[in-house]
């Protein structure tokens, strides 16, 4: 098992920065926990927790309509730190937001009442803080993209290619999960996938969906294959 002090020096670009009694004021400031699927570890009407550091499992930030349709914005993934639940910590970024553990997920929190000190004096703190915030708006105007210009088919299909790139052909995942994903309806995803499975390309069983032809999966995407994306001599 990794120990504190390496997780923190992989993960936190300024721990190195850091005086001795200041990573000892963090160290011994750290909270590990594990989050049960579904946990919403962060919402806009609870004060910001701080920097959340994904040990394994995955979480998602999301928006919530008043009538209750959500979009998901971006996921965190293990190796990945999640700062926009230290928001409090940015005067400049006004972004409420839920984060939700979409499976079990072991993650360090450091919070802000220990950050906030340190950032008053450590620049490169803040800069972490807002270089890593912008990296997850880039994630969202992405979302935004796909949201307003592309179609359902494709954005499925970008949704099903990342998620066998990163779990392989078998994603155990239901239609309603994925609804939520990609900011759509059930309905509209089942009748999408029942079109994919109708072209060969998934195959449908309770709770789980199969990739069978990557590559006519990878022509939905729009995305171009090696071959095409080689240039010619």
């Amino acid at each position: 098992m990794r120990q504190p002090d390496d997780i923190f020096s992989q993960m936190l670009p300024f721990w190195e920065h850091l005086t001795p009694q200041e990573q000892m004021a963090l160290r011994e400031a750290s909270v590990p926990s594990t989050l049960p699927k579904g946990t919403i570890t962060h919402r806009a009407d609870q004060d910001c927790k701080g920097i959340l550091l994904l040990l394994s499992g995955q979480l998602r930030a999301f928006l919530l309509s008043e009538e209750g349709r959500e979009v998901t914005l971006y996921r965190v993934r293990e190796g990945e730190t999640c700062v926009l639940s230290s928001s409090c910590l940015m005067d400049a970024i006004v972004f409420d937001v839920l984060i939700e553990a979409i499976e079990e997920t072991q993650v360090i929190t450091l919070p802000v009442t220990a950050l906030s000190p340190l950032a008053q004096q450590r620049p490169e703190i803040e800069l972490f803080l807002y270089k890593t915030a912008s990296e997850r708006f880039s994630d969202i105007m992405w979302t935004m993209q796909q949201i307003l210009f592309m179609g359902m088919d494709r954005r499925a299909a970008i949704f099903l290619w990342d998620e066998s790139a990163q779990k392989g052909p078998v994603l155990r995942i239901t239609h309603d999960e994925m609804a939520r994903y990609i900011g759509s309806a059930r309905e509209v995803v089942t009748k999408v996938l029942k079109y994919f499975a109708q072209e060969g390309i998934v195959a449908l069983r309770r709770g789980t969906i199969t990739i069978l032809d990557q590559e006519k999966l990878r022509r939905l995407t729009g995305m171009a294959s090696v071959e095409e994306r080689t240039p010619r001599p």
